[in-house]
């Protein structure tokens, strides 16, 4: 099969090894892998802040270059979210772009999902060791029920032993555009998160979306801890 991996901003901005991770473990499932080269952002901040020209432009744009394939694959709940749970509703006054988004959205999926639930991958190519503690996203949770997924990926590595945060499933405080515009309840809502984190005493600590990462690393960092290491899932799963 054919998967097209939908970098995401993030992930090609400030942490590209995650998508080299995501394009291996994809050939590791058995997928013939395109990353279009002239991908750039779902549209999701351009949406969130009300901006409906921009976002609008740039779904058109992801449907042109990403419909076609068999599946695509993003390493965010939020970007597969926007894209198969939003993109028709921006496009719904036209019928032609309606039509096209539908189609796309009933292929696109969260890599961790897609890994589990598409390609039921049984063997992951890492070899991390030691203890982890994961964050559920929101978006992923709530809207893709990303929950199992991740976690039974994990279970796949034999060193992985996982710990349990209080309240995995609570906010990092990101939200992307919630951030900037509350900062301050931001910063407590990441700020409970991180100590959440830390009293499991995990070596690391994982998720599945690089802005809930960076968040949550940012604030570790600014509480003085410079040791625990923030990993997309990814990361972890192709470890060497």
């Amino acid at each position: 099969m054919r998967a097209a991996l939908f970098v995401t901003c993030l992930v090609d901005l400030m942490r590209p090894r995650i998508g080299f991770a995501a394009l291996e473990l994809l050939e590791a499932a058995g997928c013939e892998v395109v990353v279009p080269a002239t991908q750039t952002c779902c549209g999701q901040p351009a949406w969130n802040s009300g901006d409906h020209c921009a976002a609008v432009t740039l779904a058109k744009k992801v449907i042109a270059e990403f419909e076609g394939y068999d599946y695509v694959v993003a390493p965010s709940g939020s970007c597969a979210d926007h894209i198969r749970n939003e993109y028709p509703k921006i496009l719904a006054a036209e019928p032609e772009w309606l039509a096209r988004a539908v189609t796309l959205s009933g292929q696109v999926f969260e890599l961790t999902d897609f890994l589990v639930n598409v390609v039921k991958l049984e063997r992951v190519p890492g070899h991390f060791a030691g203890s982890v503690t994961y964050h559920d996203s929101c978006t992923g949770l709530r809207s893709l029920g990303i929950k199992a997924q991740p976690r039974a990926l994990l279970a796949q590595l034999p060193g992985v032993e996982l710990k349990e945060m209080r309240a995995a499933e609570d906010c990092c405080g990101f939200g992307g555009a919630f951030s900037i515009k509350f900062g301050a309840v931001s910063a407590a809502i990441a700020e409970r998160k991180c100590n959440n984190a830390v009293a499991t005493e995990a070596d690391a600590i994982v998720g599945g979306d690089l802005g809930c990462l960076l968040n949550i690393e940012g604030k570790l960092r600014r509480l003085g801890d410079d040791r625990t290491p923030v990993l997309h899932i990814a990361e972890v799963l192709t470890a060497k």
